[in-house]
């Protein structure tokens, strides 16, 4: 029988990417959505359609319902990718009652259902590591984020870490990282997406920043390799050891589109004492999973320039 994988925030970017990764390596994958996202279905459990997972309804910040659900689904692992991922979201209470609070009734859920389960894999961020300027930035780092985001993923990875003993919890630590299906609201995916639409000008902020960027391929390919590893507890950087300034993906897209984007900055979107360079260090990562980085930058704004090109 196929091991049964229970995902949350099925429905977002990472988690569209896992499912069909995780399908196509034979797991049976239920997704976990939150009831806005299908009101439509008008009853609890429903099929995701485009993923080809089942899926059930449930809300994080509702415990006696999520647990109940569960119960249901059985899993034997878990994959938590549902989060307020955007670092600039205007309601700061919804951030912390997603990250933390959600997380917490997930993982005491588990626990009181006393399953067997062989993994819980939870997403925090590289965002927890602040505006450390030490690099490159390894897991020995102390966390010192710097934003509200940061600091729900941080106090998540502590919920998390005193119940290590009563779980398999293994927590990611993923840097930036961009593919097809990411909201314009993150900065790559803005730029692929006005290169698309023929634009001649984009107004952007901080020029001259660099981040370490991945694919989600690479990402989600990390995620999956992780479940099936003997590791049992710990924590990961999920990085690609290299830091890209915006300046380095406007060249690339140049090239990929024909011609030269005017850039203006806009200063309501350049942030104060922005640091300048960022970039994570992913040994303990492969020294557990081995190499998993199969894209470069370049492949995968090729991929998603390609893909906008496709649709039209």
């Amino acid at each position: 029988m196929n091991k049964t994988i229970l995902i949350t925030g099925a429905a977002g970017f990472t988690g569209r990417h896992f499912i069909d990764l995780a399908l196509r390596n034979g797991y049976r994958c239920v997704s976990l959505f939150h009831k806005e996202q299908h009101k439509a279905f008008g009853n609890e459990n429903v099929t995701d359609v485009e993923s080809g997972a089942e899926g059930i309804v449930a809300d994080l910040t509702d415990k006696a319902q999520l647990k109940a659900k569960i119960a249901e689904v059985a899993p034997d692992m878990v994959v938590h990718l549902a989060a307020v991922s955007f670092v600039a979201h205007a309601d700061v209470s919804d951030i912390y009652r997603t990250n933390l609070l959600g997380t917490i009734n997930l993982l005491d859920s588990l626990i009181e259902l006393n399953l067997p389960l062989d993994k819980v894999l939870l997403a925090s961020s590289g965002n927890v590591y602040g505006n450390t300027t030490q690099l490159p930035i390894h897991e020995g780092l102390a966390a010192a984020p710097a934003n509200d985001y940061g600091v729900s993923k941080y106090a998540m990875e502590m919920a998390a870490q005193i119940r290590f003993e009563r779980l398999p919890i293994i927590i990611t630590r993923p840097f930036n990282y961009t593919g097809i299906g990411q909201a314009e609201h993150f900065v790559v995916p803005k730029i692929v997406a006005a290169y698309q639409r023929g634009e001649r000008s984009i107004e952007l902020g901080n020029l001259d920043v660099a981040r370490d960027f991945s694919d989600v391929r690479d990402v989600v390919g990390a995620y999956l390799k992780l479940l099936q590893s003997d590791v049992k507890t710990g924590l990961f950087n999920l990085c690609s050891n290299k830091a890209t300034s915006l300046l380095e993906v406007i060249e690339q897209l140049n090239t990929l589109a024909g011609y030269q984007m005017q850039i203006n900055v806009n200063p309501a979107f350049v942030r104060d004492n922005e640091i300048k360079t960022l970039y994570g260090d992913n040994q303990k990562l492969t020294d557990v999973i081995g190499q998993y980085q199969h894209h470069q930058l370049s492949d995968t704004l090729k991929w998603m320039f390609q893909a906008g090109q496709r649709s039209e």
